[in-house]
């Protein structure tokens, strides 16, 4: 795939669209107001992967706790803000990294004045963010609905108010719940501009359906070299979002964090809880950065011939497991209480003999 050739900005540091990597991003669904449990939710965030976070600003109050915040954040933060052009420009003193804003709802001409002359003296950038569920009222009657020309139309307008004032330090992002429209929205957009654009299927829903949407939407953006930041926006705990983000980059080539792990769907062979086997694999190994892949399989007999491009792996049978790399079997193990702490010890080893190669 070829990646889309865009603008490049620096959100606290991290660089966006250009040459930049598919940078990951989230955010924190804590009440902003309430410092610990936000800057606890950041760092498990960052810990997972994310690369940048976005808090919500509902008032004044929020806008109030966003210098603590921002001091104890490892990551960059984006200010959300809507209807208020004070609160945009609060976040902005507060040392915010860049602030999500739509310019053509905070108040007034004089009022765009005031966050883009205050962006530029932060060198924050701005994303423009247009939501299919909250287009302008002209542009749904205009075109009968929250379509993909209705949303471009809408970032337009808001780009164009940007730029009238000298401003170019850009993001754009048009999401809505359906994943066509947000396809066709973000390829009509990437033909007219070159601004690093934020992708992302809107209230995608919770776990599985969220996560499938997404995969499938973003999936086929990437392919197209679309996407500068993504967001998996799940009805879920947002760590969660960070650990679909990476998979999907993963199975597309652009980049990879952490171990992959591969386990067979089960059959009627399987004499063990493989199901569970894999899910506390798949946990102990949640914290580890290291590239490399790991194999879960339920047949002692193929397993380690399926998985032999694995770097390491385990199978199990009736009160036996052997753990194998790359298709070899190293050693065998009884009692199926012993099979995952004797693979986890195998896999500290394996680690261990990589860092000191």
């Amino acid at each position: 795939m070829n990646r889309r050739k865009t603008r490049a900005v620096s959100i606290g540091g991290v660089g966006v669209g250009g040459d930049n990597p598919v940078r990951v991003q989230s955010m924190c669904n804590t009440d902003t107001r309430d410092v610990p449990s936000t800057i606890a939710q950041i760092n498990r965030l960052a810990e997972a992967g994310c690369e940048i976070v976005r808090l919500a600003v509902p008032d004044s109050r929020a806008a109030e706790a966003l210098g603590e915040i921002r001091k104890a954040s490892p990551v960059p933060l984006v200010a959300d803000i809507h209807f208020d052009h004070r609160l945009a420009l609060a976040a902005l003193d507060a040392g915010m990294d860049a602030l999500r804003i739509n310019p053509g709802n905070i108040g007034g001409e004089d009022k765009v004045d005031a966050v883009v002359q205050a962006a530029k003296a932060a060198g924050a950038p701005i994303r423009i963010g247009v939501n299919g569920g909250s287009l302008e009222k002209d542009l749904l009657r205009k075109y009968g609905g929250p379509t993909p020309e209705a949303m471009v139309k809408s970032a337009l307008g808001h780009i164009a108010m940007l730029e009238n004032r000298g401003f170019h330090d850009t993001k754009i992002s048009l999401k809505s719940s359906s994943v066509l429209n947000t396809i066709t929205a973000y390829e009509l957009l990437a033909a007219k501009v070159d601004y690093p654009l934020h992708i992302g299927i809107t209230e995608a829903g919770t776990l599985v359906r969220g996560a499938v949407k997404s995969a499938v939407g973003l999936g086929i953006l990437l392919w197209q070299g679309l996407g500068d930041t993504l967001r998996v926006s799940l009805t879920h705990d947002p760590v969660a979002e960070i650990g679909v983000a990476w998979e999907i980059l993963r199975s597309l080539g652009l980049r990879e964090r952490g171990p992959e792990i591969v386990s067979c769907p089960t059959c009627g062979r399987t004499e063990i809880d493989l199901i569970g086997l894999a899910q506390q694999v798949e946990e102990a190994l949640r914290g580890v950065e290291e590239v490399f892949t790991v194999a879960v399989m339920g047949c002692v007999v193929n397993g380690p011939g399926e998985a032999r491009e694995a770097d390491i792996g385990i199978a199990g049978g009736r009160g036996l497991g052997i753990i194998f790399r790359k298709g070899e079997v190293v050693r065998k193990v009884k009692g199926d209480e012993n099979l995952l702490p004797e693979f986890m010890k195998e896999i500290e080893t394996f680690l261990e003999e990589r860092r000191n190669r």
